[in-house]
């Protein structure tokens, strides 16, 4: 297949458009590089431009001859939803009407669409199933269902097919080390833990511990981004025009801040200080995968089901790349 991935400069679509590439499809990314970078398209082909730039989306995939999308490119940062609601209804819901409108002009009716299990919102349950009542808890989440909507509706009044991936927290680098993490700011929990061995920071702030999890601290389910994208090579395959389709993409264990600072701990051999913090805003307290029918239905494995394993790339990648892709010694 040829597939045009968006946000494909950005942390888990270009992990994603690495592996697709890997496996023999033809790849191409569409991305601002507001916030991805052209290092981790890694060669691939790219094609700088918004999401909202219908035109120009249009040409791209008919010059590229797609056959289906991936589509990532989204606002995400949680906190940020809160106190500018604006931007992220704007770029995710806005900036995906693009995108469909411009699938349309392309005759291109097979997507891809990387949600999320913050859509499940506050829910009680030990773990979350695709059928779990959906009740989001922050502006991000609610704009990320609301895609799913739009999505659906589309779907069925013009004849496409789609594949609704809700992922838990996407985690890790590339086993070989050449590619990982880059955020400016960072909001997630393990490359912020790693600062502090890295001398990038004195200590991490732990926000809330006065959750009702074993510890006190937030739950989640840390997802390799080599997992993310093999489930969404094997969905993107099983998708064809009049596919309505949904699945978690998670291991199933939850990890709490506290486990994910010992573990970092456990990998880097050194001691970790800790500030401990009021609660943000918009975090629910626990967020944990059922995914047995993405493993039953489209025979997923995941390889990283040790929390240790997988801080063990993400240190690997920041400790070689301490300044992530502006680090003169990154590949690319």
């Amino acid at each position: 297949m040829k597939i045009l991935i968006t946000g494909g400069a950005g942390y888990v679509g270009s992990a994603c458009l690495r592996y697709v590439a890997e496996q023999g499809h033809e790849v191409m990314a569409y991305d601002n590089l507001m916030m991805g970078h052209r290092q981790a398209v890694d060669g691939h082909q790219l094609v700088v431009g918004d999401i909202a730039d219908t035109d120009l989306l249009t040409r791209t995939l008919k010059e590229f001859g797609a056959d289906a999308v991936m589509h990532f490119a989204a606002a995400t940062y949680v906190g940020e939803s809160v106190v500018n609601p604006e931007l992220h209804y704007r770029n995710n819901i806005v900036g995906s009407l693009s995108l469909l409108n411009a699938m349309r002009g392309a005759d291109v009716s097979r997507l891809l669409f990387s949600s999320t299990c913050a859509t499940y919102g506050m829910t009680a349950a030990d773990t979350m199933s695709e059928t779990t009542p959906l009740d989001p808890f922050s502006p991000y989440a609610r704009t990320k269902l609301a895609v799913e909507w739009m999505i659906r509706d589309f779907a069925q009044a013009y004849d496409m097919g789609f594949t609704l991936l809700r992922y838990f927290n996407a985690a890790g680098a590339d086993p070989d080390g050449r590619h990982g993490e880059d955020h400016e700011p960072e909001s997630h929990l393990i490359p912020l833990v790693l600062q502090v061995p890295l001398g990038q920071r004195d200590q991490i702030s732990i926000f809330g511990t006065d959750y009702d999890t074993a510890d006190g601290t937030c739950i989640r389910d840390y997802v390799h981004t080599r997992d993310l994208a093999a489930a969404h090579l094997l969905a993107i395959e099983a998708t064809r025009p009049g596919t309505d389709e949904t699945f978690n993409i998670g291991t199933g264990n939850g990890q709490s801040v506290m486990d994910i600072v010992a573990a970092c701990e456990a990998v880097t051999g050194q001691s970790i200080a800790r500030a401990l913090q009021a609660r943000r805003p918009g975090d629910p307290p626990r967020l944990v995968a059922d995914a047995t029918k993405l493993k039953t239905q489209l025979g997923w494995v995941p390889e990283y089901t040790d929390i240790k394993d997988i801080v063990a790339t993400a240190w690997a990648w920041h400790r070689a790349h301490p300044q992530g892709y502006r680090n003169k010694n990154t590949p690319g």
